[in-house]
């Protein structure tokens, strides 16, 4: 069900446009639970695997209630170091806006320098902003995005059918020809990749 597919929670407050529209895609075309969560109204286009849930407004609540959610395995969407860091702990994955993953082997370091910049910036040094989205780190996200899903498991879509209303040898043809199907009789259950 869709409930047991891997979801992808998405730190939607400060995610790009351009961002969120490469996960709308991705979310319908593999029939992942996406949700993204913001302390703000959120429109998204209107879809069985798209929601968006509005948490108060307040310093790290969108952030709490994700690691509130995320499971080990679940995907997330962030630049947020302090959250990528506790997704991290809880077993979860992350990606971030700007197309770099962030793992256990570099998340210190990254939270590291960091502090170091907020440091600088509390002493009066103009450090700046990051630079602009480029088309090059839109391209390195949707790469990346891509090939994580490509390499998830197969997935069961389990929908209880009675006999009569199921051709088997139909079904089987599709199966072997490696088509995704919606459906399996229960007596006739497979992995049906999509």
């Amino acid at each position: 069900s869709l409930h047991d597919a891997l979801p992808i929670w998405v730190d939607a407050d400060a995610c790009p446009k351009v961002i969120k529209e490469i996960l709308f895609r991705a979310a319908n075309r593999t029939k992942l639970p996406l949700t993204l969560i913001a302390n703000q109204t959120l429109a998204v286009p209107p879809s069985p695997y798209i929601r968006s849930v509005q948490v108060s407004a307040g310093f790290d609540v969108a952030d709490n209630e994700i690691v509130k959610r995320v499971n080990a395995g679940d995907l997330v969407i962030t630049s947020d170091l302090p959250l990528a860091a506790e997704v991290i702990e809880k077993g979860g994955h992350v990606l971030s806006h700007r197309g770099e993953w962030y793992s256990a082997a570099n998340i210190r370091p990254l939270l590291n320098m960091r502090d170091f910049m907020d440091n600088l910036r509390a002493s009066g040094v103009q450090t700046g902003g990051p630079p602009p989205m480029s088309a090059s780190e839109q391209k390195a996200f949707a790469g990346h995005l891509d090939r994580f899903l490509a390499s998830l498991p197969a997935r069961i879509h389990v929908i209880i059918l009675s006999r009569q209303y199921v051709n088997l040898p139909q079904v089987e043809n599709r199966r072997m020809k490696g088509e995704a199907l919606d459906f399996i009789p229960t007596d006739f259950l497979f992995t049906s990749a999509e």
